[in-house]
């Protein structure tokens, strides 16, 4: 049975005994009136309570002949009022010794399960939320739901185009259902978990606006964030590194979560003084700006992308036929296999000097492809990212990948699975992204490009 249920049971049980402490008052001073449609509510009441439990734990819960034995003594004391008698014979304490044993059944007997869900909106980015899945699937105690939530590209009016949802694309073991189908108004789950915090302050997508975290923040007991990338481990008094990622602090999720899974405490400091700053400058008060209350909003746990990735093993995964003719030689002895991660940022910030570093990469690349294998995998969001907000060089940058894809030297990697890339590759090459915390986890070499050389 859910929380919510099991409370709401024990408020109507500790009603009734309210209402019937009440009526033997009133009766005492012969003020009866209403007292037989009291009566049959308080029936109707502890005959609903027993049908939720029926349904909720099966006929055979013990609390069940107990609300069937007060719903016949208060049947009792009915026929007595028909008689002009009231409470005879110490019906009124037999009434309440039998909601007391109703309490202590339901109170002691009544096993609560707890409902959680999560909803990612980028399969690539669901090993954010993976392990903690696992966990609460492992839980007993708890339904554990998986809800791949639609979004929208932006076009460069940040105007929604086109919807995708990603359901498809996860892992096979793990049960997805249709967004469609869970009604998070009616269900009211007690735990929310969310990767994305950006609700419609991003420029290249959008969640479904039904999943904005201020709608969820309603509809459960605690909304949890838990980012999807893992940034560089920053020195908090390294005030250039913090200003470098200080604007994730200050997101519409980060404010309405209830709590925030961090991959440190140095990262928790870092949160918790901007956030405090970011809170006094937007004339935020209460809890946003009590310290003590924000040492608990966010929580030092490790990031779920780094326990996932130090478990995984190359055995894990399975290699595409095509893939191995490009990553093996002839003779079927491996090549090295580098890691080309392309990322949004370096894009935005250096433009068309981005597009003609990649083109000399590749280059580079498919000239030594007989002692080096290239595999790239631009961030998920690139060519959304393209079309959003550098309209000017979606041509050219498509131009490239299909030319890269139609000469089949290198593998181009868009599958929601980063982790295969980190785990199968030998280096890592690119820009400066979460993903290098991976690579380092795996103790792989790591290169960064420098668009201006």
């Amino acid at each position: 049975m859910r929380k919510k249920e099991k409370q709401q049971i024990m408020e109507i049980i500790n009603l009734l005994s309210r209402i019937h402490e009440a009526v033997e008052r009133r009766a005492a001073q012969g003020k009866i009136a209403g007292v037989w449609d009291t009566l049959a509510e308080c029936q109707q009441a502890a005959s609903a309570a027993g049908e939720r439990i029926e349904r909720s734990e099966g006929g055979g819960h013990p609390a069940i002949p107990l609300l069937e034995e007060y719903c016949e003594t208060v049947f009792e004391a009915v026929g007595e009022l028909e008689k002009g008698v009231y409470f005879a014979d110490g019906t009124g304490k037999r009434l309440q010794r039998q909601l007391a044993g109703i309490r202590s059944c339901v109170q002691n007997e009544l096993p609560v399960r707890e409902e959680v869900v999560f909803f990612p909106y980028k399969a690539s980015m669901w090993d954010a939320l993976e392990s903690v899945y696992l966990a609460a699937e492992a839980d007993p105690g708890c339904d554990a739901y998986c809800v791949p939530i639609p979004y929208y590209e932006l076009h460069p009016d940040r105007s929604f185009g086109a919807m995708h949802c990603e359901k498809g694309e996860y892992p096979a073991w793990v049960r997805v259902m249709d967004w469609r189908d869970y009604d998070i108004e009616e269900r009211r789950p007690d735990k929310v978990y969310i990767h994305n915090a950006y609700d419609d302050c991003n420029l290249v997508t959008s969640v479904h606006p039904d999943y904005y975290s201020g709608r969820l923040k309603r509809y459960t007991d605690q909304l949890i964030y838990i980012p999807y990338f893992v940034l560089g481990e920053t020195d908090p008094d390294d005030r250039a590194a913090v200003e470098g990622m200080k604007h994730f602090v200050w997101l519409p999720g980060v404010v309405n979560a209830d709590k925030v899974i961090l991959q440190s405490e140095n990262m928790k400091r870092i949160y918790i003084e901007e956030y405090l700053k970011e809170a006094k400058k937007n004339g935020f008060g209460r809890c946003h700006c009590d310290r003590d209350f924000l040492e608990k909003k966010f929580c030092a746990e490790g990031s779920p992308k780094l326990e996932r990735v130090q478990r995984l093993k190359k055995e894990d995964f399975d290699v595409p036929v095509e893939w191995k003719r490009i990553i093996e030689r002839a003779d079927g002895t491996p090549k090295k296999i580098i890691f080309y991660n392309t990322s949004i940022s370096a894009l935005l910030h250096y433009d068309e000097k981005m597009l003609e570093k990649i083109g000399r990469v590749l280059e580079l690349f498919r000239e030594k492809q007989e002692s080096a294998a290239l595999w790239w995998r631009p961030h998920p969001l690139l060519q959304s990212t393209i079309r959003a907000m550098c309209p000017h060089l979606w041509e050219r940058y498509r131009t490239l990948v299909q030319q890269y894809r139609k000469e089949g030297w290198g593998i181009y990697d868009d599958s929601a699975d980063v982790d295969r890339a980190v785990v199968l590759c030998d280096a890592y090459y690119g820009d400066p992204s979460s993903v290098v915390e991976l690579c380092r986890k795996r103790r792989m070499p790591v290169m960064i490009q420098d668009p201006e050389l």
